[in-house]
């Protein structure tokens, strides 16, 4: 028997509460993330997906999926916030000013001198790492990348590959090798280049979160560009929810504090902002351990402390999703409906995709769908965050529909 699905709504009365809303996001403050990320070499926007077929099957109006597995040539949304946080540090360690934070400018050669004994350093799942090992290559530098325990091997060889970074597979859960990364700075001196935020530690990880935002504004401009002044509803899976909060401090910013109704999505083992909000206490909780997930990239136990205070009062509802929901969203974009295309989307990238999914086909979970105001005027806005990050594994899981 598979196990369930569970949602829950926010404890925010949005309707009399305008809780604060960091000025960090705001459209204007992050214009200029933009125009650094379009001064990269091969920046493009990645394509906003529509699948009317599948709208259609699921009886809502429209359903646009975000393909971010054609970032940068990553295969996944992250090297978005790796590459405007290391921007910035390389930009302090020079003394330039922000205006200089253009990639023409930053890998000039007198720059370049004075940064290539520069040691960034993170802990990652896999696609962090591997945007932070990139967008040191990038700039002339050089990356130390630490992975949890359990951490597929060919993930690693991933990082690795790209100027021959050093990677080590820990013995560690996600949040325990953040910590250990931040120590290891410390100790030798390397820059942590880290997306959650730790005692003292909240500049780096609010410009990656920034990162994330061009993501936002491409989407709400390839949106409007279809005639869709602003999506009813958005789905976004979170980790430590840097991501998550990012795209959804944007939002909530630019259709003034009143966002779309945003569903946040986890897995169930690790479901730490989930968990979160059902405490009722308003502060973020943190699980312990080593869970288990095949949603490599949201198996961490701590929300990220500088946007959880977002995901807690602009959010409308949190869910906690087994496996075999990211299974089913994967299944489905490689075995499309009708005349739709098929979107290459890892188990971290198509979790909202199988929540929408099940909701809309499970009569068991009418009720919620119900809830979630789901029906044919709905325009559903979704992330796919990463690609096939794990081949084999994904081979695997979408030969399982054939």
């Amino acid at each position: 028997m598979k196990s369930p699905i569970a949602i829950i709504p926010s404890q925010t009365d949005h309707q009399n509460i305008k809780p604060d809303l960091t000025p960090l996001l705001a459209p204007a403050t992050v214009a200029a993330v933009r125009r650094f990320h379009q001064s990269l070499p091969d920046y493009q926007p990645t394509p906003l997906v529509s699948l009317p077929g599948l709208a259609q099957k699921l009886g809502v109006g429209a359903i646009f999926i975000k393909d971010e597995s054609h970032r940068f040539g990553l295969n996944a949304f992250k090297g978005l916030g790796a590459s405007y946080a290391m921007a910035t540090i390389i930009a302090r360690q020079i003394n330039a000013d922000e205006a200089d934070l253009h990639y023409a400018f930053l890998t000039a050669p007198a720059v370049r001198q004075q940064v290539k004994e520069l040691v960034f350093i993170t802990a990652t799942d896999g696609n962090h790492g591997k945007g932070v090992a990139w967008a040191a290559a990038l700039f002339g530098c050089r990356a130390i990348v630490l992975m949890p325990r359990g951490t597929q091997a060919c993930r690693a060889e991933a990082i690795r590959a790209i100027n021959d970074t050093q990677v080590e597979i820990t013995d560690l859960n996600y949040d325990d090798a953040v910590r250990r990364a931040a120590q290891l700075a410390a100790e030798h001196g390397y820059l942590l280049i880290q997306d959650t935020g730790l005692a003292g530690y909240e500049e780096i990880p609010n410009a990656i979160t920034q990162g994330y935002t061009t993501m936002a504004a491409e989407a709400v401009e390839q949106l409007q560009d279809r005639g869709i002044a602003k999506p009813s509803h958005v789905f976004l899976q979170a980790g430590v929810g840097s991501m998550a909060g990012g795209v959804l401090g944007y939002l909530t910013h630019y259709y003034d504090h009143n966002p779309p109704l945003t569903t946040i999505v986890e897995p169930d083992t690790v479901a730490c902002i989930y968990q979160s909000v059902q405490q009722g206490q308003g502060q973020p909780l943190a699980i312990g351990g080593n869970p288990e997930t095949i949603m490599a990239g949201l198996n961490c136990g701590e929300p990220n402390p500088l946007t959880w205070p977002i995901l807690r009062d602009y959010a409308s509802f949190y869910a906690r999703c087994p496996d075999w929901v990211t299974e089913l969203g994967m299944q489905t974009l490689a075995h499309p409906e009708a005349a739709d295309p098929a979107v290459v989307s890892g188990e971290s990238g198509a979790v909202g995709l199988g929540l929408l999914l099940s909701l809309c086909t499970d009569p068991n979970l009418t009720a919620l769908k119900h809830q979630l105001q789901l029906d044919s005027d709905s325009t559903i806005l979704l992330f796919s965050t990463e690609g096939n990050t794990d081949p084999v594994g994904y081979d695997a899981i979408v030969k399982q529909s054939l």
